[in-house]
């Protein structure tokens, strides 16, 4: 049998073989406490010397975006993690994007970052805990700049162009299903019958110009989207502030059968029997609320770890915040690179230092 790396250095030391001793000492060989341990020696990560298509498929945006990205969401130079781990801040975005993009394993990234998959999961939970705190805002509170009068009017107008019968719907709403491995411990709470997997759900809010306007969640899987509706008063902070259309009729969202009726929510027509009318209506606004779905596809097309239900642990991961911040990374892409529905429906998304305020 080959004598292992170890063996051959404890010889080597006992001999007093220098020689040995060094080249196995610069292959990454090393004595600790008279005792031989052997540490590969990991490449150290550069931004810089990545070209624009390897980070757009590394990190999903490119080198200049990067940067940019960093100085918008205000990450300080220096990362200082629970473990003490310190990483700069484009060090600490790079990793934490990388990390969403595919379902990595951490040692996986030990040769891209050149760092242990220890130091890596700490990097990803300290810079995830950042984002959240200080931008978990703008997917909870509707008051923000792109949803004021004149930007839902021009929402409202783009929607109806495109074959809407309503003058006065300004994006539209839906519940999600996000399977995981199954827990431990209350399995049935997150236990989703219809789609049949252990899940968490949320609920959001797609602009005609491809921005989640809101995100309430997570809640158990097992709930219906009325009850995320009544959760998330979502209908109590459209009625705080009324707001009309130029034909005085107030701004409404639009969804599926599952939602009820209401000032501020409106959906299709219901049941067996509906004339001729009702259904031509039902089949316009399906047509232009299908972006919704498109948004929920970007997402995961983007952040696929989100979409790896075997590696989302519920009570050993956030992944709350994790689906969180990938809703806040499509936002932040949306800004700079456009989305399908921004495209369909002709509008263009804030930019990102305007999203990011």
């Amino acid at each position: 049998m080959a004598a292992s790396i170890d063996d051959v250095m404890f010889m080597a030391l006992e001999e007093n073989d220098e020689e040995t001793v060094f080249l196995l000492l610069e292959s990454g060989a090393s004595t600790t406490t008279g005792r031989v341990t052997y540490e590969p020696t990991l490449p150290k990560f550069s931004l810089e010397a990545l070209t624009d298509d390897q980070c757009l498929d590394m990190f999903r945006f490119d080198r200049e975006n990067l940067h940019r990205l960093c100085a918008a969401f205000g990450i300080p130079d220096k990362i200082i993690c629970q473990n003490r781990t310190v990483a700069s801040g484009m060090d600490a975005l790079c990793i934490s994007l990388r990390r969403f993009a595919y379902p990595n394993r951490l040692s996986d990234l030990e040769r891209v970052f050149g760092r242990p998959k220890s130091t890596l999961s700490f990097i990803v939970k300290e810079t995830v805990n950042l984002l959240h705190a200080r931008f978990k805002n703008l997917l909870q509170d509707i008051n923000q700049p792109w949803m004021q009068g004149v930007m839902l009017q021009r929402y409202a107008d783009a929607i109806q162009q495109h074959g809407a019968p309503l003058d006065n719907c300004i994006g539209f709403i839906d519940g999600t299903v996000r399977p995981m491995c199954r827990p431990t411990h209350n399995q049935r709470v997150c236990y989703n019958g219809h789609k049949r997997v252990h899940s968490l759900k949320y609920q959001s809010v797609m602009l005609p110009s491809g921005i989640i306007a809101n995100m309430y969640g997570p809640v158990e899987g097992r709930r219906h989207d009325c009850a995320l509706l009544r959760m998330s008063g979502l209908l109590d902070q459209l009625q705080a502030r009324p707001l009309y259309n130029v034909n005085g009729n107030p701004f409404s969202l639009y969804g599926d059968p599952a939602y009820p009726i209401h000032n501020n929510l409106q959906g299709p027509f219901k049941g067996a029997h509906i004339t001729a009318m009702q259904q031509l209506y039902n089949q316009r606004m399906s047509s232009v609320r299908e972006c919704v779905e498109w948004g929920f596809g970007k997402m995961l097309s983007l952040w696929a770890f989100l979409d790896f239900k075997k590696n989302l642990k519920l009570l050993l991961q956030p992944i709350a915040k994790y689906y969180i911040i990938g809703a806040l990374f499509t936002n932040c892409h949306t800004c700079l690179y456009g989305s399908e529905t921004s495209n369909y429906f002709g509008l263009q998304p804030p930019s990102l230092e305007e999203y990011l305020i």
